[in-house]
């Protein structure tokens, strides 16, 4: 049972001696997720409403195809 505790030992503290350095600080990685988040966000914003802009041809498609049963393909 020592020989086991003694192997399990030795494993964890070499891996825990050979830490990882991250290539910018910590902090930064939250930023830059917020970043592309707000991007992301604009983008859909910018979307926002474009059906009433093309009001008068959506109003134009709907008068001709007014009596159509399938409404789709």
């Amino acid at each position: 049972m020592s020989l086991t505790t003694a192997a399990l030992t030795g494993t964890v503290l070499t891996e825990t001696v050979h830490a990882r350095h991250l290539p910018m600080e910590s902090w930064l990685y939250g930023l830059v997720a917020l970043v592309v988040f707000a991007i992301l966000a604009f983008v859909v914003a910018s979307y926002r409403d474009v059906a009433n802009r093309h009001r008068s041809k959506a109003e134009a498609y709907a008068a001709r195809h007014s009596g159509d049963a399938h409404g789709g393909h």
